[in-house]
């Protein structure tokens, strides 16, 4: 292209018009009703119980807790929306017993977006769903690209939501008012987000899908107390001994421990990158300790020697009772190795990604909701024995594959998993 052929090119594109981003977001500054009172009695409780029990169709619910504030994941608010109800605040702190509020909604189907983050503080409180509809889910499996709630309700919606508190204090009392706007503005248009993203699952032949997803969060237990917590200390790959692996052990069991009995967020009593700063230096006393990041001059003379008996507590154990390097296995090994350890393996693995990568490309899904990479890394190490559809398909049920995932992937996985071994170069 000659240089008056790029003028007159560069020329020509700025002089076409912008391209229109359709309308402007209408901001939401309000609750319809405006902003309910905060409910702390048992009083205020048996009044709200029975304004919802008197409601009609979904309930929208969320919860705020105080992540990186306070110790564990409880909830410090509560809040509801429903049709002939209206919206709710309830404070759990002064209402920590919300079962007879579950029970008056048990045969109503609750609306939450990104339910599994809200569901273990829910049932905390004894609010346990039976029927669900998870918004954040069900803009994935729509196809969105962007699934946050306020990304959610502009897109779909058209309104603008104020996104200023989320990782606010909640556990501060009593709650400011524009927190409290905040949080009732998170259930005011959650319903109808539900109804315009289940029309749009509808058309696109998913709602069935999205059906059988929100039965599994409703009916899954649980989850258990996590093996081993500290080995997800921040910065823990640093740490290679077994030693230096003791030391994080116990000054995260000692910081644990302190955390829990001051009901504060363990972070704010001593950093992950200070526990492997310790572990990774191992220092003889308190003294040397104090000159590690993370222990400077403001910390007392008394907290100096709790951290550094921990480090004295590693430095004691038997050979015996040190930590091993990892965790046993609990399924096939990390990807990167496959090549070596079994090669077969690794063919099948490389086809079942492609595979899968492909049809979740053609349903407009993220791969993960398709099938979880779990799921088809388990598959591929370990195959059914007779590679059927059937028996893979059976595969994927005791994985956990919902049916319609199932009916998606089992063909092209069964062809997969046939994928023959690479020839050895030696032979």
């Amino acid at each position: 292209m000659t240089d008056a052929q790029e003028t007159a090119a560069a020329n020509a594109t700025q002089a076409l018009p912008p391209e229109d981003p359709g309308p402007a977001p209408v901001p939401l500054l309000a609750p319809r009703e405006g902003i309910p009172p905060v409910t702390a009695d048992a009083a205020g409780l048996a009044e709200v119980t029975a304004a919802f029990a008197a409601g009609t169709g979904p309930v929208a619910v969320d919860a705020e807790r105080a992540s990186g504030y306070r110790y564990g994941q409880r909830a410090y608010l509560i809040q509801l929306r429903r049709e002939g109800a209206g919206s709710a605040l309830i404070d759990p702190v002064g209402c920590p017993d919300l079962s007879g509020l579950g029970d008056v909604l048990a045969d109503a189907e609750w609306v939450l977006h990104a339910a599994s983050q809200d569901l273990p503080c829910l049932r905390e409180i004894g609010m346990v769903p039976r029927r669900l509809f998870d918004t954040e889910l069900a803009g994935r499996l729509a196809g969105h690209a962007r699934v946050g709630l306020g990304a959610m309700v502009e897109n779909v919606l058209g309104y603008a939501l104020e996104k200023g508190h989320s990782a606010v204090d909640w556990s501060t009392r009593p709650l400011p008012e524009p927190w409290l706007r905040y949080a009732a503005l998170d259930v005011e248009l959650l319903i109808d987000l539900r109804h315009e993203l289940e029309g749009e699952l509808y058309g696109q032949g998913k709602l069935a899908w999205a059906r059988q997803e929100f039965d599994a969060i409703a009916a899954a237990p649980p989850a258990p107390p996590r093996k081993d917590p500290w080995r997800r200390t921040s910065g823990m790959h640093k740490v290679r001994r077994r030693r230096q692996m003791a030391v994080v052990r116990e000054m995260w069991t000692a910081r644990d421990g302190i955390a829990q009995k001051r009901d504060v967020s363990p972070g704010k009593v001593l950093t992950d990158s200070a526990i492997v700063a310790a572990a990774l230096a191992m220092p003889a006393d308190a003294r040397a300790l104090s000159a590690l990041p993370g222990y400077g001059h403001r910390m007392g003379r008394k907290q100096l020697d709790q951290w550094q008996a921990a480090v004295e507590r590693a430095r004691a154990l038997p050979e015996s009772a040190l930590p091993q390097q990892s965790q046993a296995p609990n399924g096939p090994p990390p990807p990167r190795s496959w090549a070596d350890k079994d090669p077969a393996a690794a063919a099948r693995l490389t086809a079942a990604r492609a595979a899968v990568t492909k049809r979740a490309e053609e349903l407009r899904l993220p791969q993960e909701n398709l099938l979880t990479p779990d799921t088809v890394r388990r598959v591929c190490w370990q195959p059914p024995q007779v590679l059927t559809e059937p028996e893979v398909g059976s595969a994927l049920r005791a994985l956990g594959a919902r049916a319609w995932q199932i009916e998606q992937t089992a063909s092209l996985l069964t062809e997969a998993l046939s994928t023959p071994a690479p020839a050895d170069p030696d032979e």
